[in-house]
């Protein structure tokens, strides 16, 4: 009976919101305007289209939208800034009309972009050879007259795709849009090394980073012959000692590693930012290593690699507590602006992009094997799959079909404590 009186009050205050006018009703603003009949998705027409907080000029960036995603149309609002109506085209998240194609179809999951593959990367990598190369923006009419761009020794390049212009010529074409000959390129060999999933515990993991560790009969003791762990293995650690300020590790029987050859995690208190329960990450510089926790619960484990530089310089990763202030799926990295850079260096797409401090971020590094060695610029290294492991434990949310996110009061930006 009780059950029967609630279904009736609920049906009597629907009967009263059929019967009121749009305008009255309280999740209707005053500006809010209605869309064409039959509208249900907005296509962005535009690469990394801006996304922003509120329906007003000079709004903060919400994020971005990628190039053909189809995007659900929530409502729209005429305000300035926009010649036409603002789209709400996720939670706060508005882009201008004129800046997207109306549709009544379905929006798309998903941009029709690759999607990542079993190695965690979004496509296939290249590095320009030491003779260089030129690109070109057609296929057809391709080193038939000038190029469209010149590409330095070493540079890397995200290719969507191959096609020969004729028999046995091959071309790639980057996600630049250039068409470049194949035969001037060398194929990335990206790491699959992943991390560890964590129990609750940091003291039963390690990894070898160097090209090889020796096995010995006890910490101090004998080397044993023909025994040794190979770059990268991820080990069991079974007890912990320490000697002549070394640690030692059990990996077995009589089977003991030395950390001049292996990596391991290393507890830390948590920050004094933290909130309650809140996911963070720790960045170990000494250990070069990174564990994600929930709380005081560390989860997952790898192997980083940081900054090659100490101190203040430009190349060391920043210490301190800094929160991620944009995600992207994946952004191009250069120094060619550094007038004092004794090397340049460009990469197009470094995937899975979570930036903390100005440059300074983490992400996804296709282009060497060295982690728990100090090797990058700056940033933190992370081979393909741990980075797309971490980009979707952290915050703020990348949506379907957008290319970068900034946090937001109800989605901030994941702590990241670098020691």
């Amino acid at each position: 009976m009780r059950f029967m009186r609630a279904w009736a009050a609920v049906l009597a205050v629907l009967a009263c919101a059929a019967t009121a006018s749009a305008d009255s009703l309280p999740w209707i603003a005053p500006t809010d305007v209605p869309l064409p009949a039959g509208v249900r998705s907005a296509r962005i027409l535009y690469r990394d289209e801006p996304l922003y907080l509120d329906p007003v000029p000079g709004a903060p960036r919400r994020g971005a939208a990628a190039l053909g995603a189809s995007l659900p149309v929530y409502g729209a609002r005429r305000g300035a800034g926009c010649a036409d109506r603002w789209l709400l085209v996720g939670a706060s998240a508005w882009v201008c009309e004129n800046r997207v194609e109306l549709s009544r179809a379905s929006p798309l999951p998903v941009a029709p972009e690759p999607k990542p593959t079993s190695d965690g990367l979004f496509y296939r990598y290249y590095f320009v050879g030491p003779e260089g190369s030129l690109g070109y923006a057609h296929l057809e009419t391709a080193e038939e007259g000038a190029p469209d761009a010149e590409l330095q020794p070493g540079f890397a390049l995200a290719v969507r795709r191959t096609a020969n212009k004729s028999a046995g010529n091959p071309f790639a074409l980057t996600t630049h849009g250039l068409w470049v000959p194949l035969r001037d390129l060398g194929p990335a060999r990206p790491e699959t090394f992943q991390g560890v999933e964590l129990d609750g515990s940091l003291a039963r993991v390690a990894w070898v980073f160097t090209q090889e560790a020796p096995i010995f009969a006890a910490p101090e003791g004998r080397k044993l012959k023909g025994e040794a762990r190979a770059h990268l293995e991820t080990l069991t650690v079974l007890e912990t000692r320490t000697s002549r300020k070394r640690r030692w590790f059990r990996i077995g029987d009589g089977q003991w590693v030395e950390d001049s050859h292996v990596r391991a995690p290393t507890a830390a208190p948590p920050p004094t930012s933290l909130r309650p329960g809140e996911r963070w990450l720790d960045v170990d510089i000494a250990n070069q290593v990174l564990v994600a926790y929930e709380g005081t619960r560390p989860v997952f484990a790898t192997l980083v690699s940081t900054g090659k530089g100490t101190g203040k310089s430009e190349q060391a990763t920043p210490i301190g507590e800094h929160r991620l202030w944009v995600k992207l799926a994946s952004a191009d990295m250069d120094n060619l602006e550094n007038d004092e850079a004794s090397r340049y260096y460009a990469i197009e797409d470094v995937p899975w992009v979570m930036f903390f401090k100005k440059g300074y971020g983490l992400h996804g590094t296709f282009w060497h094997h060295s982690f728990g060695s100090r090797r990058s610029h700056g940033c933190v290294n992370l081979s393909p799959l741990d980075a797309q492991r971490i980009f979707y434990f952290t915050g703020p949310r990348l949506r379907a079909g957008w290319s970068a996110a900034l946090p937001t009061p109800s989605d901030p930006g994941t702590l990241v404590r670098v020691r």
